[in-house]
C-alpha cells in the first residue's frame, strides 16, 4: 500500500501544480488585449487543462484505493472528500472559463481571477491537515 500512497501524493501534487497554473494563465489572459497573445494562452490553457485531467483522475483513483485498502473512517475522512469534490467542482469550473476564453466571452477581471486562483491554495492547506493532523 506505499507504492499506492507515494502514487497518490505524485498525482495530488501534480495535480495541485495543474489547478495553481490554469487561473494564473487566466489572470494573464484577462489583462491583455493582443489577439496573438490572446490566441497563445488560450492554446497554453487548453493543453494545461487536457493534461492536468488524467492527472486529477488518477489522483481520485489512487485515493480511493487507499481508502479501501485501510478502511479509513473518521470525521476527518468526510472533511477531505468534501473538499476533494470542490476541488473536482473547481477543475470543471475552470475548464468553463477556459471555453469562455477561446469564444471571447470572458466576464470576469484579472482581479477577480487573481482571487479565483487562491481558492486551490487554501484548500490545499485544508487537506494536509485533515490528513496529517486528523483533528475529528
Amino acid at each position: 500500500m506505499l507504492w499506492i500512497k507515494a502514487l497518490h501524493i505524485i498525482f495530488v501534487i501534480s495535480w495541485f501544480a495543474g489547478l495553481f497554473y490554469l487561473p494564473r494563465l487566466f489572470v494573464n489572459h484577462a489583462m491583455t488585449q493582443d489577439a496573438a497573445t490572446q490566441e497563445r494562452l488560450s492554446l497554453m490553457e487548453h493543453k494545461l487543462y487536457r493534461f492536468t485531467l488524467p492527472l486529477a483522475v488518477l489522483a481520485i483513483v489512487f485515493g480511493l484505493w487507499l481508502w479501501l485498502g485501510y478502511g479509513i473512517k473518521g470525521g476527518w475522512l468526510h472533511a477531505k472528500l468534501l473538499l476533494v469534490a470542490g476541488l473536482i467542482a473547481y477543475h470543471m469550473y475552470c475548464g468553463k472559463l477556459m471555453r469562455a476564453f477561446a469564444a471571447g466571452k470572458n466576464t470576469h477581471s484579472h482581479v477577480w481571477y487573481r482571487w479565483f486562483n487562491e481558492m486551490p491554495v487554501l484548500v490545499l492547506f485544508a487537506i494536509v491537515i485533515l490528513a496529517v493532523v486528523k483533528p475529528f
